[in-house]
């Protein structure tokens, strides 16, 4: 006879444990399927976090090698162990994934190693083993994808996931693509010693983000040493018996150009991950991309299978699946819960990072709002001269009429972080007012988002 829950999960990363963790909190008996003998899923194990130790491992590598002698700190020569670096990285890994662990532990979730088919609404097989639950929710995450012709083989031409386990610092690395993780880890391996262009087949980087910020961080990056050559599409990538053969041309036609790497990254994108999972024999629907259609309940054609995270619509953010997976658990507890999609922030992790969140300058255009924005440079805050970080500056825009915040766009030290405050700000339908008439500790990076607000009615105090 089967084993019973109230919910089973599919998929251990940030949407499927949170979910798991909530439900468990909330009374449910839950089950969490994960087919990695590790839980965390690719953000914990390959993506958000080990990408983010060694950025931050880079960062202070270069800082040592380069800038640390203009505040007065000489450091003689730095040797890079990648080795230790990766141990580093792996050790970081290992204790977040330890973390689940205990979570999983402490609030009595069930775990099962495998990879779940999902039978009937209410019923999976992991393996020769059967379970049931009164709710089924797939959180089984995305995949990379590749261009047409060219196969990941994560020696030459790597993913995300073989960018950061190389064994040494190519000379050359090629990066397909000038989105968020692309820009990440070509930045990586620039900081270490690699000459990285970066191939884009728009005409900016970062696709989706202001304008204004797009252009200044290519800027930026350019200054930095990142080669890239935008409206650009590769043809041909061809691994040899030294490194990988590229042939581009220009994305309005004409122009070919023959490049070689040592190592080439793939970053055009992510593909939900639903392999397997039998939804078509139970009769899951799935939309144009192949991702999961849900309601505002998360609930999917097939009624009791539920379905959160990278397969479903939205951005394939790691704290979009976490919301997600907390909302659905209490609604399955018979609670209620709210996610507002237009105020999921998004983080670039270079540096400076970039951040934002809500409309870009180019929506509210396009939708023909009327709207007032204000500006205000690092260079003219003293926490930032102070850090010897002046790249970069805040923007926020807001309704003409009511002075509410429509958006807000970053691009200087700890962007990720000094967003938040405008998210929480938006949340409750604030204003630029309500910003710049909040006191904030100086000198801090924060004083620059208030200057926006500031700005926004003409009256920033420093510029």
């Amino acid at each position: 006879m089967s084993e019973k829950f109230d919910v089973i999960i599919i998929g251990a990363g940030p949407g499927g444990y949170v979910c798991a963790v909530r439900a468990a909190q909330l009374g449910l008996k839950v089950a969490c399927v994960e087919k990695r003998k590790t839980l965390g899923g690719t953000c914990l194990n390959v993506g958000c976090i080990p990408s983010k130790a060694l950025l931050s491992s880079s960062e202070k590598y270069e800082d040592a090698s380069k800038h640390m002698k203009d505040i007065g700190i000489n450091v003689g020569k730095i040797d890079l162990d990648l080795k230790a670096m990766m141990r580093f990285k792996d050790g970081v890994v290992d204790s977040n994934v330890k973390g689940i662990d205990f979570l999983f532990k402490k609030n009595k979730i069930t775990r099962i190693e495998g990879a779940a088919e999902i039978i009937s609404a209410g019923k999976i097989n992991v393996g020769a083993q059967s379970y049931e639950a009164d709710s089924i929710v797939i959180a089984t995450g995305s995949d990379v994808v590749s261009l047409p012709g060219i196969e990941i083989d994560e020696s030459r031409i790597v993913s995300s996931t073989g960018a950061l386990t190389l064994d040494k610092v190519p000379g050359k690395v090629v990066v397909i693509g000038g989105g968020v993780i692309g820009l990440e880890l070509g930045t990586v391996w620039r900081r270490l010693g690699a000459e990285v262009t970066v191939i884009e087949y728009l005409d900016q980087i970062l696709p989706g983000m202001d304008g204004e910020i797009r252009k200044e961080a290519e800027k930026i990056f350019k200054k930095q040493g990142l080669i890239f050559k935008m409206a650009t599409k590769v043809t041909s990538a061809k691994v040899n018996a030294k490194g990988v053969d590229l042939v581009v041309e220009s994305a309005k036609g004409g122009g070919e150009e023959k490049l070689s790497a040592d190592i080439v990254l793939m970053s055009v994108g992510r593909k939900p991950y639903t392999e397997g999972l039998g939804l078509e024999k139970v009769g899951v629907a799935l939309d144009e991309r192949g991702r999961i259609n849900v309601d505002e309940f998360f609930e999917t054609s097939v009624e009791g299978i539920y379905a959160i995270g990278d397969v479903i619509r939205g951005p394939m953010l790691a704290h979009k699946a976490e919301d997600e997976g907390v909302v659905l658990a209490e609604m399955l507890a018979g609670q209620s819960g709210h996610i507002n999609y237009d105020l999921i922030p998004g983080v670039v992790y270079t540096w400076p990072e970039v951040a934002n969140v809500g409309k870009t300058e180019e929506q509210l255009k396009e939708a023909g709002i009327a709207y007032n924005a204000g500006k205000f440079p690092f260079m003219a805050n003293g926490r930032a001269r102070a850090m010897n970080a002046l790249d970069g500056f805040v923007k926020i825009l807001v309704d003409a009429k009511t002075d509410r915040i429509l958006g807000a766009h970053i691009i200087g030290p700890n962007a990720g972080d000094l967003i938040q405050e405008v998210v929480s700000v938006m949340e409750f339908d604030g204003t630029a007012e309500d910003i710049a008439r909040t006191c904030h500790a100086h000198p801090t990076l924060t004083e620059v988002v208030k200057e926006a607000a500031l700005a926004v009615h003409k009256r920033p105090i420093h510029m």
